[in-house]
């Protein structure tokens, strides 16, 4: 049940220094959630939460479900959401093996209704945009750009390069919206590629299609990557200076050709490549090179190091330092500030640190959704939004 809702006043934070120019401008807009509903999601029978522009903060004792409410969010946009959840997952136990999450988004010129949801069983989600049905879910990066920091990712520097590219990914997605088509792309002929070898693989004219859409949408991948990489070192040039400068790369082959050969000429040799490997391949049971082997590479200008090297504290600055980058970007090449969704970002910041992020955040212009178990973190923090705690069940505005 709701505890207590307020408005907290206009006040900007203390100077902390190094702040960031605000970049809100005419030229761009910042998307919010007006109001969202959730059915049968996760702990969630019924949740109704209405809020304005700027921070919603939800608060409350952990397992309450207020990473339930980031994750519904999330699933307003391509992909499986913050959790990469199977769709059946998602619905609420002893309910009707259903769900839904409808929100009302403000958008620079006009208000939409946007709701997604599956049926009883259903496999699919399905899509409505102001009550009608729509195939697809690329159009809401554009009409609700998203991203998101969880406690999942406080590993991301030191576990496998998989959870970097899909960090990558996320975020190239924000400037490029194809790029989760030739994804999709890549993956399903690299799929049936590596069945192929394995079945039949004499079968030589079906492995050079499958190997042909690898080239094109492979190389497409790299490409986005490269192009969103750059345009990120260049915002990290920017950030504030309460959160260390990361110094990025991309580690693969193909990336590496990208930087000196053309895109066909590329597309070419990585055609070639994945020919004379067909044996290699086959013996292992998967394709050895290609875009999903690339990794991020991560350091801390600051002391020269590896971020997998950090501390704790450190891997954090620079992770919530990276996001906040990521979002100045896309607000600066796509005119619409994404919505950030930060599960317990407070965690492992000090008080100057939780300062700099409200500030940079306000100074974006986005709706920024944050949960924390302590609402006195955010008491002693002044900013301009909601404040909401609850203890898990029904939430609405009092």
């Amino acid at each position: 049940m709701l505890q207590t809702n307020h408005d907290l006043p206009d006040g900007a934070i203390k100077s902390a220094k190094g702040s960031v120019e605000n970049t809100a401008n005419d030229k761009i807009f910042s998307p919010s959630i007006a109001e969202l509903k959730l059915t049968d999601f996760r702990s969630h029978a019924k949740a109704h939460i209405v809020t304005g522009k700027g921070i919603v903060v939800l608060s409350g004792d952990n397992g309450v479900g207020k990473t339930n409410i980031l994750e519904a969010i999330s699933m307003l946009g391509p992909g499986r959401g913050l959790r990469t959840a199977k769709l059946a997952e998602l619905a609420r136990r002893d309910g009707a093996n259903a769900w839904s999450v409808s929100a009302l988004v403000r958008t620079q010129e006009e208000d939409i209704q946007i709701g997604v949801g599956i049926d009883p069983n259903a496999d699919t989600r399905r899509l409505r945009i102001d009550g009608q049905n729509v195939k697809g879910f690329d159009r809401l990066t554009v009409m609700l750009p998203q991203l998101w920091l969880t406690p999942a990712m406080d590993r991301l520097f030191v576990d496998g390069a998989s959870g970097r590219r899909k960090f990558l990914d996320r975020y190239a997605l924000g400037l490029s919206p194809q790029h989760a088509k030739m994804s999709q792309d890549y993956e399903r002929a690299m799929r049936e590629r590596n069945r192929l070898l394995q079945e039949d693989p004499s079968s030589d004219s079906w492995l050079e299609s499958l190997e042909s859409n690898m080239a094109v949408s492979g190389v497409a991948i790299a490409d986005a990557r490269l192009t969103a990489l750059d345009a990120l070192a260049s915002g990290l040039q920017h950030s504030h200076d309460a959160f260390p400068e990361a110094e990025i790369a991309l580690e693969g082959w193909i990336e590496a050709a990208l930087r000196q050969d053309s895109a066909l000429d590329v597309e070419d040799a990585f055609r070639l490549h994945l020919k004379k490997a067909r044996g290699l391949d086959a013996s292992v049971g998967r394709t050895l090179e290609g875009p999903h082997r690339s990794d991020l590479i991560v350091r801390h200008k600051g002391k020269d190091m590896p971020a997998s090297d950090c501390s704790t504290g450190e891997q954090k600055a620079l992770l919530v330092g990276l996001v906040l980058a990521q979002a100045r970007v896309m607000s600066g090449e796509t005119g619409r500030v994404p919505l950030l969704l930060l599960d317990e970002v407070a965690a492992h910041l000090d008080g100057t640190r939780r300062a700099a992020l409200i500030e940079v955040i306000e100074n974006l212009g986005a709706q920024a959704w944050i949960t924390g178990t302590d609402p006195a973190v955010f008491q002693q923090i002044a900013f301009t939004g909601t404040h909401l705690t609850f203890d898990g069940q029904l939430i609405k505005n009092a």
